[in-house]
């Protein structure tokens, strides 16, 4: 599939089928996810992939923020950022730091970095066929998560992907786009000044 397919092909897909990803689409997905950017190629990302079993013992232990048709996908991908990578790797030799200090960074990158890997999760799906869903994962659920899966407790979720084959009419129920218009291009991009 060409890219800018891949770009416009890119909804929120709500409903699934049921029907098993393929362990070859599931690796290509996880593959590109890792590729992403990462601020002084600290790579401060990890990503649980969860299907059968332990998929059912998420959506038993997590409270997600999405509704329960994401539960009809056969796999979810919980992505972390863990921050300390980030802080250890700018207090290296090469990067100038001499601290660990958080104040340095204006923005987390370890979460940009982190949602740059979903998006790259999304439309790999797009391009494998299947169809894909971020969801949120509320506060208290962080918690549970670690302690069910071990996981190490400096990785914080930033949501989660469920994934699989596209119900027919997976994108219309509850899909803001039927009921928003996307915003005019010249009201979100300036070029050269304000």
């Amino acid at each position: 599939m060409e890219f800018q397919d891949v770009v416009r092909r890119r909804r929120m897909v709500r409903r699934f089928t049921g029907e098993p990803v393929a362990d070859e689409s599931v690796l290509r997905i996880m593959r590109n996810a890792v590729r992403g950017p990462s601020a002084g190629f600290s790579q401060g990302q990890a990503f649980l992939v969860l299907r059968d079993a332990e998929l059912a013992r998420f959506h038993e232990v997590v409270d997600v923020m999405a509704t329960d048709s994401v539960r009809t996908a056969p796999m979810v991908v919980v992505p972390f950022s863990v921050k300390d990578v980030y802080l250890d790797r700018y207090a290296l030799p090469d990067k100038g730091w001499t601290d660990r200090d958080e104040d340095r960074w204006p923005v987390p990158f370890w979460h940009i970095d982190t949602g740059m890997a979903v998006l790259l999760i999304l439309q790999t799906a797009v391009d494998e066929g299947l169809g894909a869903v971020y969801f949120g994962i509320r506060a208290d659920g962080s918690d549970r998560l670690r302690a069910e899966f071990g996981v190490p407790d400096d990785h914080v979720p930033i949501g989660a992907v469920a994934i699989g084959h596209p119900a027919e009419g997976s994108t219309s129920e509850g899909a803001s786009p039927l009921t928003r218009a996307r915003r005019p291009f010249d009201e979100v991009v300036r070029f050269g000044r304000w």
